[in-house]
């Protein structure tokens, strides 16, 4: 009995289809849960986890203090920037992971665009 993928699943395949990550533009993918959200920038021909940034990171653990969770998106976004200006990475793709680019999502975006990241 085949397995009948929906929704974000499916939308996330189709994205992953045409978005992946070089040597020169690595992939800025994100996550989110309930309380969280997770971004990571892989370089997809090694497989290899380029940078990383989440609300769980101890960079930001203990500023978030009260900040809703959209605040929160933004300052993962800024720090996602940082860490990959650091290692050298300039230039990215962004793949939104099946979540529709809109509230957390966008603001982590906005905010490492702003911080210098280019995709």
């Amino acid at each position: 009995m085949a397995m009948q993928i929906v929704g974000r699943e499916r939308r996330k395949l189709r994205i992953r289809n045409k978005v992946s990550g070089t040597p020169e533009r690595p992939r800025l993918t994100v996550f989110r849960s309930a309380k969280h959200i997770y971004a990571q920038v892989i370089d997809d021909t090694t497989g290899k986890t380029l940078a990383y940034a989440s609300t769980l990171s101890k960079d930001l653990k203990g500023t978030l203090g009260d900040d809703n969770k959209t605040d929160a998106a933004k300052k993962v976004g800024a720090l996602i920037a940082k860490v990959c200006k650091d290692k050298g990475v300039e230039k990215v793709v962004f793949d939104r992971n099946g979540y529709l680019y809109h509230g957390r999502i966008s603001a982590l975006a906005q905010a490492a665009r702003e911080a210098g990241l280019e995709f």
